[in-house]
Order: C-alpha cells, then sequence, then structure tokens
C-alpha cells in the first residue's frame, strides 16, 4: 500500500513537472504517448483508490457535474481596463503625459501582446486553486472555477515545478490573464461543429468565451483553450512588470513568448511597429500591442482615469474593413437622452462577423465625412470589436443619395429635442420620453447599480406602459396588486420583484448615482464621490470647484453632476427616493474623521479583526492611504499573522514603524 501510494505521489510531480515543459516553457521532454501513459497510470491508481484523490491532482481536469448558474464574485482590487491609440502621433502623447506627471523619473518598459481572449482572475489559497473568475465588469464577475480548473495551462497548484531557486508561494495569489483559442486549434474546433451540425463561433474570441462560459464544465474539458498570465493583483512584492512576468513563470504559470523590456522608448516604438506587421501569422488572435510602465510603484502613483491606468497604453491594430451599401439611419435613444445615428447596412463579413448595422457615432461625425443614405460605404471594426462606418466611397456616388439630417423631434416621443455649444450629442429633453425612462428603468436596476433582480427590459417597459412608472423613484411605489395586473406575473413573481426592490434600499451610495444615470459617472467616479462627500446631500450642492478637487474627477464629469442636480426634477427623484426608504449610505458606513490624512499604509498578514480588504478600506476611511510594497514613502507597516517576509525585511531596512491592529484603531482615533 505504502509503495503504490508513493508512487502515486511520484507520478503526480512527473505530470506536474511534464505540464511545466510543455505549457510554459514550451520544450518538451518525452513524446505525447510516454505522457499519456503517465495520466492512464496515475488514473489506474486513483480508480483503485478514489479516497487519495485531490484537487489538484492532474487527472481532476475532466470537468464535473453541470451547473445550474454563475455565482457573482467580487474581486479584491477592480481589475482595470486600457486606454488605447491607433498612432504614433497618439503614442507620443501618451509618454510626454507620463513623464509630465512624473518629471524626472526614470522610465524603461514592457511590451506585451493584447491577446484577444477573456479576461480571467485566479486567486490561490496556500497553493492551491480556489477561485476562478471572469473580469465581469471589472469590480464583479463570474464564479468559473469548474470550467478553468479544465484549463491544461492553469494551475491546480502553484508553484508547479518548484525548482531550488523558486520563490516562496505567500499564502494567497491573485493572478490576472487571458483565456484564449490558438487560430489553428480554432479552425479544428469550428470544422468538428460543422460535422456535427451545430453552429461555429464567428471568431477565437467568441470560442473562447463561449467554452469558459458553458454550465456543463465537461464541454469546456473537450475545447482547446489555452492561457497567458500576465498580472499579479494581489500576493507579491516585486518591482518591475518584467519581474512579475518571471515570477509568474516561476511559479508555473504560462506566459507570452512576445514580451519584451525596453530601456528606450524609440525601441519600444520600433519593436511595436515589427511586431504588428506578424499579425497575419501569429499563432492566437490579437488586437494590439500593450506597453506598461515598468517600474510598478510608478505605476501605482501614476494612478487611474476612469478605469484607465495611466502607467499602460494599448496600441491597436488597424482596424478590419469592408465596403457596403448604407440602406437607411435609425435613431437610437439612449438611457441619457442621446440620440445616436445607427447605420443600416447590406449585410457584410468582417473579420469573420457579419454585420448589418453600424454606429455613425453623431451628426456632426456625419456632416464632416459628408455621408449620405444610398452611399457606398467602407465600415470597420474599431478595435476588430465595434463596427463603424469609416466614410463613403465618392467615387461610387451615382446622385440619388439623400442627405441626412439631424432630428428635430425624438423618434420615441416627438418631444423637442437639443444640442449644447460644447457637446456633438444631440439629446431628448422630455425626461418623461418612454425610451429613455425605459432604458434609465433597466440601468437604475442592473447589476452594476441597484441590483434588482427580476427588473429587466421587459420588466421595465411593462411598467412604462402601465404608467406605474414615470420616474426612476415611482419603482419604490410600486404596489403587490399593480404587478398582479401585469402580464406574467403571478402572486410568487410578485412578491419577488417586491422583496427585490425593498433590498436595494439598503445599496451603496455609489450604486445610487451610477443608477440614477448622470452623465459620465460610471461606478469608479460615482465611488470617488461617495468616499469624498458621504452624502447625496453634499454632493447635490457640491460646486463645479469642489468636485475637480477630487481625484479622477475632472471637468467634464463635474459639469455632469453640477449640470444633473441644477435640474429641479432629478433633484425631486432623489427626494422622493429618500421618502421611500432609499438609504443611499456610504458603502463603509457614515464617513469617518480623516485622521489619516497624509499617512501611506502596506497592509501584510492576517489581521485578527478585519481582512485585508476591510482592512484597506478603513484606511481609506480615514483619509489614508494604502500601497502594495513598501517604500521610502510608506508611512506605517501593518503586521498581522503569517506576514510577507520581503515586505517586513524592507521596512526594517529602510526604517518603517510597524503597527499591529489595536494599534492602527488607536491611530484612527486620533
Amino acid at each position: 500500500m505504502e509503495q503504490e501510494r508513493s508512487r502515486l505521489e511520484e507520478l503526480r510531480q512527473q505530470i506536474r513537472y511534464h505540464e511545466y515543459r510543455y505549457y510554459v516553457l514550451d520544450s518538451p521532454e518525452i513524446p505525447d504517448t510516454a505522457y499519456d501513459a503517465l495520466v492512464r497510470e496515475l488514473s489506474e491508481i486513483e480508480a483503485r483508490h478514489p479516497e487519495w484523490i485531490t484537487p489538484d491532482s492532474p487527472t481532476q481536469r475532466v470537468g464535473g457535474e453541470p451547473q445550474t448558474g454563475f455565482l457573482r464574485v467580487r474581486h479584491p482590487r477592480p481589475i482595470l481596463s486600457l486606454a488605447s491609440v491607433t498612432n504614433n502621433k497618439d503614442l507620443q502623447a501618451w509618454l510626454e503625459r507620463v513623464k509630465r506627471l512624473a518629471p524626472g523619473a526614470p522610465l524603461d518598459f514592457v511590451v506585451e501582446p493584447k491577446i484577444d481572449g477573456l479576461t480571467v482572475v485566479l486567486t490561490y489559497v496556500y497553493g492551491q486553486l480556489v477561485l476562478g473568475a471572469t473580469r465581469g465588469d471589472g469590480e464583479v464577475g463570474e464564479d468559473i472555477t469548474a470550467n478553468l480548473r479544465t484549463v491544461r495551462d492553469v494551475p491546480l497548484a502553484i508553484p508547479v515545478h518548484a525548482a531550488a531557486d523558486t520563490p516562496p508561494v505567500p499564502a494567497r495569489v491573485v493572478v490576472r490573464g487571458e483565456a484564449y483559442m490558438p487560430v489553428e486549434r480554432f479552425r479544428a474546433l469550428n470544422q468538428q461543429l460543422i460535422e456535427s451540425g451545430e453552429r461555429p463561433f464567428a471568431n477565437p474570441r467568441n470560442a473562447a468565451a463561449g467554452s469558459l462560459r458553458q454550465l456543463d464544465p465537461r464541454v469546456t474539458a473537450g475545447r482547446p483553450l489555452r492561457i497567458f498570465t500576465y498580472s499579479l493583483i494581489d500576493g507579491d512584492d516585486v518591482p518591475t512588470q518584467w519581474d512579475v512576468l518571471r515570477r509568474l513563470r516561476d511559479w508555473g504559470f504560462p506566459t507570452t513568448p512576445d514580451a519584451r523590456h525596453f530601456e528606450r522608448f524609440e525601441d519600444v516604438v520600433e519593436f511595436v511597429q515589427a511586431w504588428m506587421a506578424r499579425r497575419e501569422n501569429l499563432p492566437y488572435e490579437a488586437d494590439g500591442m500593450v506597453i506598461k510602465i515598468n517600474n510598478l510603484a510608478l505605476q501605482r502613483e501614476l494612478g487611474v482615469v476612469g478605469k484607465d491606468p495611466r502607467a499602460m497604453v494599448a496600441v491597436k491594430f488597424e482596424a478590419r474593413e469592408a465596403a457596403t451599401r448604407l440602406l437607411d439611419v435609425e435613431l437610437q435613444v439612449g438611457s441619457n437622452g442621446t440620440l445616436t445615428p445607427v447605420a443600416v447596412l447590406e449585410p457584410v463579413q468582417i473579420g469573420g462577423v457579419r454585420v448589418e448595422r453600424a454606429t455613425l457615432h453623431n451628426f456632426q461625425d456625419v456632416a464632416r465625412k459628408d455621408i449620405r443614405i444610398g452611399d457606398m460605404v467602407i465600415v470597420r471594426r474599431a478595435g476588430d470589436v465595434i463596427p463603424y462606418v469609416a466614410g463613403p466611397v465618392l467615387s461610387l456616388r451615382t446622385g440619388s443619395e439623400r442627405a441626412i439630417r439631424p432630428p428635430a423631434q425624438c423618434p420615441v416621443c416627438g418631444g423637442p429635442v437639443m444640442q449644447r455649444p460644447d457637446e456633438v450629442a444631440v439629446y431628448c429633453v422630455n425626461l418623461s420620453c418612454p425610451a429613455i425612462l425605459v432604458r434609465r428603468l433597466e440601468d437604475f436596476a442592473s447589476r452594476g447599480a441597484m441590483d434588482i433582480e427580476g427588473l429587466g427590459s421587459r420588466v421595465a417597459q411593462q411598467l412604462v406602459d402601465a404608467s406605474l412608472v414615470h420616474d426612476l423613484a415611482d419603482i419604490y411605489y410600486v404596489r403587490a396588486e399593480d404587478l398582479l395586473k401585469l402580464e406574467g406575473f403571478a402572486q410568487k413573481r410578485a412578491e419577488n420583484l417586491l422583496s427585490a426592490i425593498e433590498a436595494s434600499k439598503a445599496q451603496p451610495l455609489w450604486r445610487v448615482l451610477v443608477g440614477l444615470g448622470i452623465r459620465h459617472v460610471g461606478a469608479v467616479a460615482a465611488q470617488a464621490l461617495e468616499s469624498h462627500f458621504g452624502s447625496i446631500q453634499k454632493i447635490m450642492q457640491a460646486t463645479e470647484e469642489e468636485l475637480q478637487g477630487i481625484e479622477g474627477i475632472g471637468p467634464t464629469i463635474a459639469s455632469s453632476v453640477v449640470e444633473f442636480f441644477a435640474e429641479p426634477r432629478n433633484r425631486e427623484v432623489v427626494e422622493k427616493m429618500l421618502r421611500a426608504g432609499v438609504r443611499m449610505q456610504p458603502e463603509r458606513g457614515v464617513a469617518a474623521a480623516r485622521t489619516l490624512e497624509g499617512l501611506t499604509f502596506v497592509v501584510t498578514g492576517t489581521l485578527p479583526g478585519m481582512t485585508r480588504e476591510e482592512a484597506t478600506a478603513f484606511i481609506e476611511a480615514h483619509g489614508g492611504k494604502v500601497t502594495d510594497s513598501v517604500s521610502r514613502h510608506t508611512s506605517y507597516l501593518v503586521i498581522g499573522e503569517a506576514p510577507g517576509g520581503s515586505k517586513t525585511r524592507r521596512a526594517q531596512e529602510l526604517g518603517t514603524p510597524t503597527l499591529d491592529e489595536a494599534g492602527l484603531r488607536r491611530l484612527a482615533e486620533g
């Protein structure tokens, strides 16, 4: 028995080593037949001794029973997006902004391909994979752990192959990566789907996303998925992005072989241009290159704008394009009243996607490009995703084309429209416009805002059509007897919706701000407003100067907030919500005294009375700042149980004061 158990552990070590050689180093030592023989032998031992099976065994990648749905999980930190440029002029402008914000700072760079797949977030506790999630909205994603466990690239435990110099693994590690499907394997999969009478995927990105969002993990297990990792969100203290990639490889994570480190920006530009010329020959789909400031401390100091880190930028490929006929123009009324012209096209294939509609951006752009109904137009997919009309083919005009003019009335309610002198957008000014109200109500109830389950687009339309809702606040005055008159509503469904509406009254203030539909105010800006002011009343009274004093709030957002609350009808909606019992409190309670203003903290280890996230929230609520690594600018290192050795050593080297949880609380109390 002992001999067989020893053989089992030996086989697991060998299989993990050979998977590491194959998937991470791309340098296999044995043929596939020999690898398969090892897996078969391990499977036979586990079949005889099922009690010996562990979650991190290489055999546990076949997928379990189907799931009923995906749970929502909150990321430990926001999973940010990227600003993008498409030419050298804009790229140079990005560099100049960085230099202006960090005068005199030495700059070096890491360049990585922008893989066109599905962003995933992997969480390891004590070396074991415990959670795999989608990016979602950047704050909250979907738990797809069972599916990610079937992907051979994803380590079930780290480190995969512990060489003598492999860095120790912290108690908690969170890794960001991109799941993708190699081009050749994508084509083979589509051929299989066609032969079996199933619908093929449009492109590798859709194939990767669709495969990972299967409710049956066994389906995912049969899909040829791969992953590249490139970021440590939590769990390590390395100084540079280049060190992050090295650390990930040391622990057994696959990283792109096309990443490069450069000291000079001229070399970055040259490499990007040369690399992007290889687009059609890449083994995976990519839509550009990502340039990152290598120094992670400088990355954090540069901060973010909205959801885009200032320290990195995506250089996008030139978009794919095609020519087709513009048949008509429809008007789309957005949730904030914006009237957007949408081109109705003769269907055309662009990059494997059938395109029938495309954005025309706005009427000013239409006039500038002189686009007319009946034109043969060039349609592009910006970033290979969003189709838009680039312009007409003037040489093919016949004289029968018709001009496209801005509307004088809203196509839904017939009400007047307006255009601000400083903006290009045209708006419907009727706040009771059914199109605006339905979309605003849908956005208000969405997961990113008030999260009212059961209040989707169809129910929103029913409530507006039945004259039960004339503004957003009216949702809190709907009664069971009102709902029972609507098609599809029985007692239980009505009770469930009313319960969800009642529960939403406890949502934090920032979610209410997002739900109100204030132009340019998303989750990041809303959280900044909540953190600074602490109450809806103070936000409604704030001036543009006060708003622009908040980090991340620029003149556009400030003007939009002031304009929104200057409208008496909008203030009345807020007052009606308050009267209905919507609490609009800050997410972390009443605004605390800012006793930690000007101090910078690093938290390491497990605190007895609060999680790492709660400690960060506590410090920020009292005006302090939390960073990931100890530096000369660190005021205190907060230490709990099982602290990170590198952070503690660095604090000792710099003479940084340390605190336990009790000391932190005493300091915050003044």
